[in-house]
């Protein structure tokens, strides 16, 4: 086996798809490195769940979507072309397919909910934040790089994805959902 270590980033750059070296602190970096901790945090929760559950396959293709998404975000938009990795073009629709279904099953909120309830759950709530943080990043970086617009459109439906995900999954344990206070567009307005 190889080393894992290269010593290349020793001095606070790190090498991308082109063979650019940018510094580690990089906004392209900063935006793979949230990914990668999205990718990991949705094993986390692949692992709590049983080998045979439904949500497997669906959280598995998710994984390698970021993996792709990765690998398009290291490339610079002007090299991206030589790029062989390609998203699937019903990245976006997938998603909402399956919110549209989980959403079906769960009973509605008119409230802000505190994240929590089971392990998975929480887990599910956490792999929100951080899916928002990937889209706060993968937005500064367009700014400066334009990115594939189905990345950043993924990001925000995965973060809604995982929201519906940890309702769900709350409700079919039936446990509460701890609520902090209605939606303020929902409240009547008093006179």
């Amino acid at each position: 086996m190889r080393r894992i270590y290269t010593r290349t980033g020793d001095r606070g750059t790190t090498g991308i798809h082109g063979g650019e070296r940018v510094p580690k602190d990089d906004i392209r970096i900063e935006a793979n490195g949230t990914l990668d901790e999205l990718n990991a945090l949705i094993g986390i929760v692949r692992s709590l769940l049983p080998t045979e559950h439904e949500w497997q396959s669906l959280l598995f293709g998710i994984q390698k979507n970021l993996m792709t998404a990765m690998s398009l975000v290291a490339t610079p938009a002007a090299k991206r072309a030589d790029n062989p990795n390609e998203l699937p073009l019903d990245l976006v629709s997938d998603c909402e397919k399956a919110m549209d279904g989980l959403m079906a099953q769960t009973t509605d909120n008119g409230y802000f909910i505190l994240p929590g309830g089971t392990p998975i759950a929480a887990q599910l709530q956490y792999a929100r934040t951080v899916a928002r943080r990937a889209e706060r990043r993968l937005w500064t970086l367009h700014r400066q790089d334009a990115l594939p617009e189905a990345i950043l459109q993924y990001l925000n439906r995965l973060s809604d994805l995982f929201f519906v995900m940890a309702r769900y999954e709350v409700q079919q344990q039936n446990w509460t959902e701890e609520k902090w206070q209605s939606f303020a567009y929902k409240r009547k307005k008093k006179n």
